[in-house]
């Protein structure tokens, strides 16, 4: 099969030449064991039956045994050793060389205690999520965030020739790497099948005590309908109670959200608190987000043609993957994403913020010039509510969209189709 460069290759490659060891975390299937292993030298893969029971006792009764070979050495789901995270800490600070261990897991540890320290300067974490689309080759990068920020030359008057058929299809397929080595319509069911094995075998890895899987598929309904918004807990408790008949309090939905963040399936949104010339309050509450908006569609049983006769939900699920491929670009370059929205209700859906403090601006649209000039008006209120003084000028302001043509408008704001947007 082939393989699909991805970003988190590059990240990797970076963090093993200053760090002792690197753990990368994400969710199942998104492609975190083949990346690592294209840069390890040894490996132990602790999902293999056939070493499995060998591994643990070895791992168990002769850590630095278990933990010899060539480096960087990789332990495939080490969450299912989690004591041999000490180990590691104290190997890295005894052999005091770079790039000596990759760990992946797709849940954090259930064992609580099972390790003491937390690795902070020797084990360093980086997140890898599904696919991009300029990853997956679904989109054509002549648009470059990094051009973006670094104000150089970015090419306009691109024509990106996807339809909203194209994007509906990609919202419902996801950007799990296996989609692109089976047939297009069976793609769409590898979605249907993580989220199976999610409701049925891997939400156990969490919970001390077997879940209802019925229930948690009700959880799931409920927080795929409160997607790219920020629909309180108790809101989406309450959309349980009224649409999936079934009696459940906040707690509850929040333990079962809870478990589904230490699985890596959904990732909510802080809000940016920017330096304003004016005391306008800033809310703060997080933008409700799966890893991967394909996610959203399996538990709401809905395909791309169900998004193409509800425009509304194909709206908030294509914000939904554009924060998924900003998220993927951000880390690159050290950075995060993050949503704005203040008392006076204006609101900005994606703000991508580096270290440096340099920042740009996104509001997201799918077609129409009328909602395209509206996230500009957005774009440059924001632009203007920002204290100078205090903060950088946005390094660029840009309207995320389903168009068919990248360009700079007159008031300077870019508009970019996702299928023309890299890192």
């Amino acid at each position: 099969m082939k393989y699909y460069q991805r970003i988190a290759d590059d990240i990797l490659r970076d963090k093993l030449s200053y760090c002792g060891a690197v753990e990368i975390k994400g969710p199942k299937w998104c492609g975190k064991s083949t990346t690592a292993a294209r840069h390890a030298r040894s490996t132990v893969f602790m999902q293999d039956q056939r070493t499995k029971s060998r591994n643990i006792l070895l791992a168990k009764n002769a850590p630095d045994k278990f933990l010899e070979g060539d480096t960087p050495r990789l332990i495939d789901e080490w969450q299912e050793i989690p004591f041999i995270w000490d180990q590691i800490r104290f190997e890295v600070d005894h052999r005091q060389n770079m790039g000596q261990f990759i760990l992946t897991g797709s849940a954090t540890p259930l064992e609580e205690g099972a390790y003491s320290h937390s690795g902070i300067g020797r084990i360093v974490p980086m997140v890898m999520r599904p696919m991009s689309l300029f990853e997956s080759e679904d989109s054509d990068g002549s648009v470059s965030l990094r051009a973006l920020f670094e104000n150089d030359v970015v090419r306009t008057d691109v024509l990106n020739e996807k339809n909203l058929e194209e994007y509906a299809y990609l919202i419902c397929r996801g950007g799990w790497p296996q989609v692109k080595s089976v047939e297009k319509e069976k793609a769409l069911k590898l979605a249907l099948n993580f989220y199976d094995g999610l409701i049925n075998e891997d939400i156990n890895k969490v919970f001390k005590n077997r879940k209802n899987p019925e229930r948690l598929k009700r959880v799931m309904r409920a927080y795929a309908r409160a997607v790219s918004t920020e629909t309180s807990m108790g809101a989406i408790a309450d959309d349980i109670n009224a649409n999936e008949g079934l009696r459940i309090d906040q707690r509850t939905t929040t333990s079962y959200l809870n478990a589904l963040e230490k699985l890596y399936v959904i990732e909510e949104m802080k809000a940016w608190n920017p330096n304003l010339r004016s005391k306008t309050a800033i809310r703060s509450s997080n933008t409700r987000h799966f890893v991967d908006p394909s996610l959203a569609c399996a538990a709401l049983g809905i395909g791309p043609n169900d998004l193409m006769n509800d425009m509304n939900t194909f709206g908030l699920l294509f914000e939904s993957m554009c924060v998924r491929d900003l998220r993927v670009f951000a880390d690159k370059f050290d950075g995060e994403v993050l949503h704005y929205r203040d008392k006076d209700g204006l609101e900005v859906d994606a703000i991508v913020h580096l270290r440096n403090g340099s920042w740009g601006a996104i509001e997201v649209r799918l077609k129409s010039e009328d909602l395209i000039d509206e996230g500009a008006r957005h774009l440059l209120s924001l632009a203007g509510k920002v204290d100078r003084a205090k903060m950088k000028a946005p390094s660029f302001l840009m309207v995320l969209t389903a168009s068919d043509y990248a360009y700079r408008r007159d008031d300077g704001v870019y508009v970019v189709p996702l299928g023309c947007l890299k890192d």
